[in-house]
């Protein structure tokens, strides 16, 4: 891969949580802020095979919405922001979670490094949904 952003979906997925973390913000950093967002009801398509941890889903959820490499967030704070617009997509939008099963098994068991409690995929869920992001289970 030479500069720019990487061609293919999942690379983040071969990286540890710390390297997914590290991931996130190496995509916040290079995040092209002169793009518009795409139109109200777009339908992005979020590959939840690698879903296993917090940092996973915003890698993830960046893909989705802004192709491989791409940024939507990487907590929750963050991923409110992106939701005002100016990030790629603004609501009301679709997010078709691909593999849910995977992040609902793995979310919310493994302690975070801060000491809060583990992120689930049901508060990951109500979150979207209380932004008008019509999250809908493949």
């Amino acid at each position: 891969m030479g500069g720019g952003p990487p061609d293919e979906p999942n690379l983040w997925a071969q990286c540890e949580a710390e390297g997914r973390r590290f991931w996130l913000l190496t995509a916040l950093d290079n995040h092209a802020h002169d793009r518009h967002d795409r139109p109200p009801g777009t339908t992005y398509h979020l590959d939840g095979r690698h879903i296993t941890d917090e940092p996973g889903f915003f890698c993830a959820l960046g893909e989705a919405v802004n192709g491989p490499g791409g940024y939507f967030g990487w907590g929750f704070d963050a991923l409110a922001d992106c939701l005002r617009g100016r990030w790629g997509a603004a609501p009301p939008f679709t997010l078709l979670w691909h593999q849910a099963d995977v992040a609902r098994t793995c979310l919310g068991v493994a302690q975070h490094v801060d000491h809060r409690p583990p992120t689930t995929f049901e508060e990951l869920f109500a979150f979207l949904a209380e932004r008008r992001v019509d999250v809908r289970l493949a």
